[in-house]
């Protein structure tokens, strides 16, 4: 973007905000015993924040006139108060809030409004998002409503600059953000690391919270790209539910129940719970998945709460890895439809979390948050995979039998609070965190030709272009045990955190985190002999260097600039790490990656608060990224042995409307643009300035959903939606090598768009909502590498009937 179409962009903001500034209301909120209130919803129509720590808030309101002040928040009467406002700012002084153990109040997300005055369980410190010098999505209730969203990447898809990189086999989603990787350890649920293997149920989700760029100081070892937080359906301290019956094309069918209520004046329960049973556009595939997801509240005090939340999914499904690849390039004339993996194939999973969250109030300005979770997550695959075939189709199928089991436990305490120094006002945030995970994962040996033979991993050969003719085998292998390999990984960090006000229109947010990981060396036990073996970390003269350790300190700076109430620019530097193998010429273990990411943004809100609108740019540089050593006559002697010259960049601009235009109107909408490359490599490396692969160069999302509001046809609901997925690479990145010989490995995949067309019906407690996407059928692929090549679903019907109580 051209700097004088962003100043001209940021002119528009102040001068149309600035003629229509009128008031600021500020006040604190406390219990009749003068104990400060934190996290009360205090909205005035279609604005919204929250008190902070010590109880207090403010609230910028854009129009004229008197106008009511809500203020409603779990455990707490909801407060109505008549506002006339006179001056530039409305002091609204100390307001009692009285205390209710049988009737807590939660505020319902109608809309698609602003972020910018609320805060979000992903930044931990309790700050507004307006104040957060990072960029900032979230995919409420409502837009998982009115899409009828049942996976983790139907959300995700609202959220521009993170796309889909691969489904691969069907096993896990794979997605990437900012041109960087998500994997496993950026995904959380509750702020507790979670598994994405078996694909996240969607049925229990309040919202999915993303946060973009380095989160390392909060969250520890987390890619650069982002970090998405699954926040589940909380207990209500008032009876109801929802009961909803899902189908679609394919013989989807998926019941859902949610019930919450009071169990006494101080504990409250929810559960909720789903089936589904589905069929694919896909020859042969199916699925089949169970979930539920109970919770109990305990309010110990007014102080003083305590969480319990478990969640359970069984999800067994035809692993599936697409078309393949025909001669290293996707050959459309294997059709959308085209099974190749064998017919018996199968991948089980079956996953569970549990977590206790407490959240305790020392005094009007300090509160404790302690987290424990754990997360169990077991995997039986057996089948065939990786197909490539050669130019006349003809591709050899070889099996894979693998079990995999994880046991991962997480740690937290977080100590937040605000002091004042002077006029300067502090919102501190002190926290440490820890991780320790298990991993075990099972090799089998394969009888190709029945037990009794060697071991033989191949089973026959068809041809893509016409595989259900040329299959000649349907029997399963039989297998037994090999080898149980376990590994271990212990992570521990601690960070402060500081948003200094300097004043109303300066701040400074400043914070450092240490973190040690240490990975152990893996334990091979062998069932053929029943003996137990250590893999050395090798060093020289094949000597054993130990356990894997890695240290780094992770700080982050930020200048925020807010001239007005409604517009905040920001400027920040952070960064994180990432782990390396191998040694250096030392033989010393290679140290981690550090990952340096500069942000620059502004957030805005227009129209009375009524629309935001947040421009981001961003550049994250890896000047440390490990190569092996290659000789000076071009061979390499050691593939471990490696050195830091090489570099990496990414960069790029991501840009988020979002709004409730007018009653039962809505919009959300976004545009982001990544260029994730290799910068230095060395002679035999990758080619620089080459997208890398499973990156998308733009994305695009806009949703606009439109309810009446009176009429004989109130209740009639009205949506479309759509999504833009731009060009990226599939296969292998080129090294200089292939270059020099002729060999491409790039797959280049072209851009494509979907729409979808929602209408849907609400009469007093019944509800009905269908769905058409990909209205023009559009026909693509997501792609790992060139072997799971995933044609996307054709044009496809959702309906949801539902019944709330």
């Amino acid at each position: 973007m051209k700097i004088s179409h962003l100043l001209l962009f940021i002119g528009a903001t102040f001068f149309y905000t600035a003629v229509n500034a009128q008031t600021t209301i500020k006040g604190k909120l406390s219990t009749n015993n003068n104990e400060s209130i934190s996290g009360l919803n205090i909205k005035v129509k279609d604005k919204v924040t929250m008190s902070d720590t010590a109880g207090n808030f403010e609230l910028y309101i854009p129009f004229t006139g008197n106008f009511q002040v809500e203020i409603t928040g779990m455990g707490f009467h909801k407060e109505t108060i008549f506002v006339n406002p006179k001056d530039e700012e409305t002091f609204l002084g100390t307001i009692v809030i009285k205390h209710s153990n049988n009737n807590i109040q939660q505020v319902d997300v109608t809309g698609y409004n602003s972020l910018n005055e609320k805060v979000l369980n992903i930044g931990k410190a309790g700050i507004l998002d307006r104040d957060l010098p990072q960029a900032v999505q979230i995919v409420n209730a409502q837009v998982i409503e009115d899409q009828q969203i049942n996976r983790l990447s139907d959300a995700l898809k609202n959220a521009n600059g993170v796309a889909m990189g691969a489904n691969r086999g069907g096993v896990n989603e794979n997605f990437y953000a900012r041109g960087y990787s998500l994997g496993s350890n950026n995904i959380f649920k509750n702020g507790a690391r979670t598994n994405n293997g078996g694909s996240i149920e969607a049925s229990t989700l309040e919202s999915v919270e993303i946060l973009k760029g380095s989160a390392a100081i909060l969250y520890g070892g987390v890619t650069g790209g982002a970090v998405v937080n699954l926040v589940t359906k909380k207990p209500k301290f008032e009876y109801g539910g929802e009961v909803s019956m899902r189908v679609g094309s394919f013989n989807q069918y998926k019941p859902i129940v949610d019930v919450y209520g009071p169990l006494s004046k101080k504990l409250a329960f929810r559960v909720v719970g789903t089936g589904e049973y589905a069929e694919s556009y896909r020859d042969y595939v199916e699925s089949k998945r169970f979930y539920i997801n109970p919770s109990l509240l305990y309010q110990i005090s007014e102080k003083s709460s305590l969480n319990f939340m478990f969640d359970y999914l069984k999800s067994d499904f035809t692993p599936d890895f697409g078309i393949g690849s025909v001669d290293g390039k996707i050959n459309e004339e294997v059709g959308r439809n085209t099974f190749i993996n064998t017919p018996w194939a199968f991948n089980k999973t079956n996953s569970s979390n549990g977590q206790i969250n407490f959240e305790h109030k020392f005094s009007t300005n300090w509160d404790l948050q302690a987290i424990a979770s754990y997360q169990k997550y077991d995997r039986d695959y057996y089948g065939s995979e990786r197909i490539q075939a050669k130019a006349d189709g003809l591709a050899p199928r070889a099996l894979s039998r693998t079990e995999t089991n994880e046991l991962t436990f997480n740690q937290q305490l977080n100590l937040g609070g605000t002091v004042m120094t002077g006029t300067i006002k502090h919102q501190i945030l002190v926290g440490a965190d820890a991780d320790q995970s298990n991993t075990e994962n099972y090799a089998f040996n394969i009888y190709g030709k029945g037990l009794g033979q060697k071991p033989n991993t191949a089973y026959d050969t068809i041809n893509v272009f016409d595989p259900y003719n040329s299959i000649s085998r349907t029997d399963i292998p039989g297998v037994d045990l090999k080898t149980r390999t376990t590994t271990d990984i212990y992570r521990y960090g601690t960070f402060v955190q500081d948003l200094v006000s300097l004043t109303k229109e300066f701040k400074v947010l400043a914070g450092i985190r240490y973190t040690y990981q240490k990975t152990k060396n893996a334990e091979v036990y062998d069932y053929a002999t029943g003996e137990t073996t250590t893999t050395p970390n090798k060093g020289k003269d094949d000597v054993d260097m130990g356990n894997k350790i890695d240290k780094a300190w992770s700080p982050k700076v930020a200048l925020i600039y807010q001239p007005i109430p409604t517009t905040s620019l920001y400027v920040s530097y952070a960064n994180n790490f990432t782990s390396n193998s191998g040694y250096d010429i030392n033989y010393q273990p290679m140290g981690p990656s550090l990952i340096d990411q500069y942000e620059a943004g502004v957030k805005n809100d227009f129209f009375n608060g009524r629309v935001t609108a947040n421009l981001t740019w961003y550049k994250i540089v890896n000047n440390r990224f490990a190569q092996t050593i290659i000789e000076a006559d071009g061979s390499v002697k050691d593939a471990n042995m490696k050195e830091f010259t090489g570099k990496t960049a990414s960069d790029g601009i991501e840009l988020d409307v979002s709004g409730k235009i007018t009653e039962g109107l809505n919009i959300l909408a976004g545009y982001s643009y990544n260029f994730m490359r290799y910068l230095e490599t060395n002679d035999n490396g990758n080619v620089e300035d080459v997208r890398l692969v499973g990156t998308t160069a733009h994305t695009a999302n806009g949703t606009i959903f439109y309810t009446l509001q009176n009429g004989s046809l109130k209740g009639l609901k009205l949506g479309l939606s759509t999504f833009y997925t731009g060009k990226r690479n599939a296969g292998w990145n080129n090294t200089k090598v292939n270059e020099r010989e002729g060999v491409d490995r790039l797959i280049p995949i072209d851009p494509f768009t979907t729409f979808d067309f929602s209408a849907g019906y609400t009469y007093k407690n019944w509800s009905i909502l269908g769905k058409i996407a990909n209205i023009g059928n559009a026909f693509n692929y997501y792609v790992h590498e060139n072997y799971s090549v995933n044609p996307i679903p054709p044009r496809n019907f959702t309906g949801t009937l539902s019944y709330r109580f």
